[in-house]
């Protein structure tokens, strides 16, 4: 079949189409024909230096989420699923590939009336967005700013937030991530690229209820300083390079509370399946602003790390 290969930790460049031998079910295991591959910024993270919640060595396939049918059975596995649409996690490797085996109990089964293409792109930053607004305790008239608004995760947020009531705030880089922010539903975009952003923010919205970070760095704490007392941030990203370091003892200072949230496999099931039923039912539209074939996984990793992204990026195996 073919796959992409990490041949080593470095630039995009070290993502090298090739072969590899097709996957074979074992127990409890079925084989995905794969359509669509999810890519995550951790895993552009991981591919540069082998930091994330990944751990594993080169040479391998890496890939963490895919959407496609379900084209194989090993022992055990329910006759029924053969043939079924769904999107599933592969334990942190194998899915930049045609073909994928993975355990059985971790499938979900693509809702009818969602494309398969969206409920991959649903798979890690939905029941992300899900999860980190649980969390937060978002209520209707809260503040909430968004940053990396455009996002895979970001632009999740925005419609999530505003259908609960709040006041969304988007924080995004450049004019054409603010308008989508403002499609999705955002009250007031402002671009964190000019230098006066948060004190425009400050002015013009006043004190914030909730913060979702998606991007660390000087953005994540210029963020944390527009905090109201009682209010709440939730570090999630990094896609500035590093992390907005705010300290237990900052945040008791002002009276905000650092969200934590429940990472159980119980939780993340559970949030990801409210993601897929809510975009089934038209009420949550994941952006996948770019597509790339399988062989152009190098692409699509660059492209991620050069912030022109907007929403969710795929691959794509049909040749």
């Amino acid at each position: 079949m073919r796959a992409v290969w990490l041949k080593r930790f470095g630039d995009p460049s070290v993502l090298v189409p090739g072969e590899a031998p097709d996957p074979v079910p074992g127990p409890g295991q079925v084989v995905v024909d794969v359509a669509y591959a999810n890519i995550t910024f951790v895993e552009t993270q991981f591919r540069a230096t082998g930091a994330g919640p990944f751990r594993a060595e080169p040479p391998l396939i890496p890939g963490n989420g895919v959407g496609g049918t379900v084209g194989e059975l090993g022992p055990g596995v329910d006759p029924q699923l053969l043939g079924r649409r769904v999107v599933t996690g592969t334990g942190g490797a194998g899915g930049y590939a045609e073909r994928v085996a993975v355990p059985a109990d971790g499938l979900f089964v693509v809702p009818q009336g969602l494309a398969l293409d969206d409920a991959v792109a649903l798979l890690a930053d939905g029941r992300t967005a899900v999860m980190r607004l649980r969390a937060a305790g978002v209520r209707a008239g809260d503040r909430v700013l968004v940053e990396a608004a455009a996002g895979g995760v970001g632009s999740l947020l925005v419609q999530l937030a505003k259908a609960v009531g709040a006041r969304v705030v988007a924080v995004a880089g450049g004019a054409g991530k603010l308008t989508l922010a403002r499609e999705l539903g955002a009250d007031f975009a402002f671009d964190y690229r000019e230098a006066d952003w948060a004190e425009r923010v400050h002015r013009e919205v006043g004190p914030i209820d909730v913060v979702f970070d998606g991007v660390g760095g000087a953005v994540g704490r210029a963020a944390f300083e527009l905090l109201a007392p009682g209010g709440r941030m939730d570090s999630y990203g990094l896609a500035s390079g590093e992390w907005a370091g705010i300290t237990d003892a900052q945040a008791a200072a002002r009276e905000v509370r650092l969200v934590s949230t429940d990472r159980s496999p119980e939780q993340l099931r559970a949030c990801t399946e409210h993601a897929l039923a809510e975009a089934a039912a038209g009420r949550l539209r994941p952006v996948i602003g770019q597509r790339f074939p399988l062989e152009r996984a190098a692409a699509a990793h660059a492209a991620i790390e050069s912030r022109a992204t907007l929403g969710k990026t795929l691959l794509e195996t049909a040749s």
